[in-house]
């Protein structure tokens, strides 16, 4: 990280520290970047505008804390007098009652009171015995009068907790979840304190068993966390938590912001599985969904209280064309309100870590990215098309976490590569902590697709992956959930296609595709690793080159499970050779874990020599090697190497474990000779077999075996 960045606070408060001399006007990115000076006003504009939120909330809500509080009032509340509370907004309507199996769904069994701002709310009193009037786990709903006359029911906004029984209906039932103290889950381990190097293993709760169903958050949290524990990975993005009525929208279609997905179990077991990765030392980062929300008007948020434009814009501007979904109206007291208090809800209800923003690309710009490319050109992030009201959203998301939370972490999923996205807030940024390397995988897949493995282009492979913004933090990937759809192909079923299916038996020979496969697979994850990003994720199952995509139960698949598992078991069957990448994977994060590249300056890349096919690299003061040519292995290779000493290697693509044919000695110890070589002030000798990556490391940082 620059140390402008690193010495400058992360908020937007008119005391927030930077570095030096830099103004805290928001134009102070501009002293890591230059070429921002033409875009000072909208830089300044940016920043105002969120100073003038925070002054309002502040003055109309007492601050950003209380007004991030509102799943404290609204939504439905159990009192200490046994009372019950609710309080929902719904401008457009006359009245309002709330109606379930309680009162056997009267509309004029308890209606509510309503405010000048189309606030309602109600105290129901309890029972005669002193019980709660709403029993815990029943059915309820809101009903609303529209200025029509007409009565609409809806779930409630805040809802914590809904169901879904298709064989009445795919709508969701509201239900109030309000469990005695004796089955409330408590929480028992602290936070981890926030990793310096980042290894995120992406999951999805439904899909973490081989067999036929969805998988609950009781069986993740006992085959799935240790499993994720030992592969080396010290975090874990959680996808498709948040209620979503379509399971194949791979949870992007949220319909209850506030509910944690029942088809997995109830919340407390949500929390019992956060709290045992904490156990472990693991963070958990939700994907939040905050770019768009589900068109399902009976059990979403869509035309709640019968308008278009309660949460979302009007008209056009409030649909995404391409997604079918609603989109938020960013600059809306209540709507803000809203986001903000779930973000805040997710921290402090379940204890969660921090957030992957989905489709920020989509929230930053007015055309969301639809038939829009992105050429690099600054005009294209500070121009008419930017979506100042969502830019400014996002600042406040940052500022309200990081203010609260001080090792929260928060990433954005934007391929647009918006300047300042990931630099603190004081400068002028936007405040996130690492953005996604969304050009890397993509980079990956038209390699695979389009060139013959003597044809890479070694400089532009480098290049992509260190070609990343000067102090802004990326997430390097090879591929995620998106490479492992149905309709695409992960890294493996490029590399190996069919004989997955037939050759990767150890009974069966090693045949040229999966020798191949197997070694490119180990490559080219590694080589992302070690030079991609300050962070590095992988989608489960790809760490072992799991066989089959990913494709949910749907009408088009006689709503099959067949693809909507991950086969888990593969790595544990002694006969196949999906251990031996599942090895590497550990091996891998277990190397970057003592020697900490990924929290280490870029790399100095000492050698791109195309027609050897090679990359050689110093990082952390160890010293990567890659030869990538399809036959051809080298013989007292002599490579540059900037810190003097005797090496040894501590990582090796190429030995049995790892499926490899051992062809390198572990025991051989590199001597540097103080000859200058490839800019670097020393060189040594080493043997670099053919498709192998090796690490050497200084032997006074290893142990007697050399790992």
């Amino acid at each position: 990280m620059d140390p402008v960045a690193l010495e400058s606070s992360n908020t937007l408060a008119k005391n927030g520290h930077t570095a030096g001399n830099i103004p805290n006007d928001g134009t102070g990115v501009v002293a890591l970047d230059p070429y921002l000076e033409p875009f000072k006003p909208a830089l300044k504009r940016r920043f105002d505008k969120a100073q003038e939120w925070i002054k309002k909330i502040e003055k109309t809500e007492g601050g950003l804390d209380k007004f991030s509080k509102g799943a404290d009032t609204f939504g439905i509340h159990q009192n200490d007098d046994g009372s019950i509370y609710y309080k929902e907004w719904a401008p457009n309507a006359k009245q309002a009652a709330v109606i379930g199996e309680f009162n056997n769904w009267d509309r004029n069994a308890h209606r509510m009171t309503r405010n000048d701002f189309g606030v309602f709310e109600i105290t129901i009193p309890p029972t005669s015995d002193g019980k709660a009037a709403i029993p815990h786990n029943s059915k309820i709903k809101i009903t609303l009068e529209l200025p029509d006359g007409q009565w609409i029911d809806r779930l409630p906004a805040w809802i914590k907790y809904v169901t879904q029984d298709l064989s009445v209906s795919p709508a969701y039932d509201a239900r109030f979840w309000n469990p005695p103290a004796s089955e409330r889950y408590s929480f028992k381990h602290q936070r981890p304190k926030r990793p310096e190097s980042l290894r995120i293993y992406e999951a999805h709760v439904g899909i973490s068993s081989p067999e036929l169903r969805v998988t609950t958050y009781k069986e993740f949290t006992k085959n799935m966390l240790p499993r994720i524990k030992s592969l080396g990975y010290n975090a874990i993005q959680l996808m498709a938590i948040m209620e979503h009525a379509y399971y194949a929208s791979f949870g992007y279609q949220v319909n209850n912001f506030f509910a944690a997905s029942s088809r997995y179990g109830p919340p407390e077991d949500l929390k019992e599985l956060v709290d045992t990765a904490h156990s472990l030392g693991l963070v958990v980062l939700l994907d939040v969904v905050h770019s768009h929300a589900s068109k399902n008007v009976l059990d979403g948020l869509n035309e709640f209280d019968g308008t278009d434009h309660q949460y979302f814009h009007a008209g056009a501007k409030g649909k995404h064309e391409l997604w079918d979904s609603r989109l938020f109206n960013y600059g809306h007291h209540e709507v803000l309100r809203f986001l903000l208090s779930n973000l805040r809800f997710w921290m402090d209800e379940y204890h969660f870590d921090g957030f992957r923003f989905d489709g920020v690309t989509s929230m930053l710009y007015l055309h969301h990215g639809i038939g829009t490319g992105f050429s690099g050109g600054y005009h294209e992030y500070f121009g008419a098309d930017v979506d100042e009201e969502a830019v400014v959203y996002l600042m406040l998301a940052n500022e309200l976490l990081h203010e609260l939370y001080p090792d929260v972490i928060t990433v954005a999923e934007d391929v647009s590569g918006m300047p300042a996205l990931c630099l603190p807030l004081s400068l002028g940024g936007v405040g996130f902590d690492y953005r996604l390397a969304m050009a890397i995988p993509d980079m990956w897949i038209k390699i695979l697709k389009e060139k013959k493995d003597e044809e890479w282009d070694i400089g532009n492979i480098t290049f992509t992956l260190t070609n990343r913004r000067h102090g802004e933090k990326t997430i390097a990937y090879a591929e995620s959930h998106d490479q492992a759809l149905v309709g695409d192909k992960s890294l493996m079923m490029h590399l190996c296609d069919a004989e997955l299916y037939t050759h990767m038996s150890t009974l069966t020979p090693l045949t040229p595709v999966i020798d191949r496969g197997m070694a490119l697979h180990k490559m080219i994850r590694l080589l992302t690793h070690a030079l991609g990003g300050e962070g590095y994720l992988n989608f489960e199952g790809n760490e072992f080159g799991h066989p089959e995509w990913l494709d949910f139960p749907r009408e088009g698949n006689q709503n099959s499970f067949w693809y909507a598992r991950r086969q888990l078991n593969l790595t544990e069957d002694r006969l196949l050779r999906y251990q031996f990448l599942n090895n590497f994977d550990r091996s891998m994060n277990l190397c970057e874990n003592k020697y900490g590249w990924l929290h280490a300056p870029q790399a100095y890349i000492s050698l791109k020599h195309e027609g050897d096919k090679v990359i050689v690299f110093e990082r952390a003061g160890v010293v990567f090697a890659f030869n990538f040519h399809p036959t051809q292995s080298f013989e007292n290779y002599r490579i540059g190497v900037d810190v003097a000493g005797t090496y040894r290697v501590v990582l090796d693509s190429d030995t049995k474990e790892h499926g490899g044919f051992s062809r390198v000695d572990s025991n051989t110890r590199f001597f540097t000779e103080p000859l200058e070589w490839n800019h670097r002030r020393n060189c040594t000798h080493i043997y670099l077999p053919c498709r192998t990556a090796l690490v050497f490391a200084l032997e006074s940082t290893t142990t007697p075996n050399g790992h």
